[in-house]
């Protein structure tokens, strides 16, 4: 076996972000933006409601898939709280033989000098960005300043490797972000980049969804198992 027997990607919970922005690419208005207004991605909270989705998730986590080897975050605050409350479940001896690690190659993509913005400032700013988006598609397009998701692909391929090398045979658990997730699935999958292009209807990350890659003998690879799991 030359990977993980069992490999758990979850997306971090609710952030403070992800609520002010309700599932749009830019903030509706000033007022959408203030209570986040001035935070850097990697210091972004956790809601209440996204702790307690976390802890609930753990409990899941625990009872299908026992105890972990490794657990890898990005290091950004969302994901270092999910993974708390995602663990808290655990008692001490348990949690002592898993292995934390901190990885930023799994860390979301940049979205460069449009973060902050309104839709309003966005199409003032970069009234060309609409079209190059249509054109080039969302895998390739680069944000102004920021990261494509194909050039994510680069270092999520490292961390990939790493995994691969070091983590043979053992469970491990990855908590990550919803663009990291798609190039997570277009590298192990083998997606074309059509297939990549955007995520189809309902197909969208969830706060704390579980994707679950299992190692196949016969293929020898990681095989897709479920996707976007939500606890019951």
């Amino acid at each position: 076996m030359n990977r993980p027997s069992t490999l758990v990607i979850v997306r971090h919970a609710e952030s403070e972000r992800n609520r002010a922005k309700m599932g749009k690419t830019y903030f509706a208005d000033d007022e959408a933006r203030r209570e986040v207004k001035g935070i850097p991605d990697h210091n972004i909270s956790l809601t209440t409601e996204g702790k307690a989705h976390a802890i609930k998730t753990g409990v899941y986590l625990k009872k299908r898939f026992g105890t972990f080897d490794y657990a890898y975050h990005s290091g950004y605050a969302r994901t270092i709280q999910t993974l708390n409350g995602l663990l808290s479940c655990y008692i001490k001896k348990e949690f002592k033989r898993i292995q934390v690690r901190q990885n930023p190659f799994i860390r979301e993509r940049d979205a460069g000098f449009t973060y902050e913005m309104t839709m309003h400032e966005a199409e003032t700013n970069f009234p060309w960005l609409k079209a190059y988006w249509e054109t080039v598609g969302g895998f390739f397009a680069q944000p102004p300043g920021g990261e494509s998701l194909a050039q994510v692909v680069q270092r999520v391929y490292m961390f990939l490797n790493m995994l691969f090398r070091d983590r043979a045979g053992e469970k491990i658990l990855v908590v990550t972000h919803g663009g990291t997730i798609r190039v997570l699935r277009f590298i192990l999958e083998h997606w074309t980049y059509e297939r990549a292009l955007k995520w189809p209807p309902g197909q969208t990350p969830a706060n704390c969804g579980i994707t679950v890659y299992q190692y196949d003998s016969r293929q020898k690879r990681l095989v897709l198992k479920e996707y976007n799991t939500l606890c019951k």
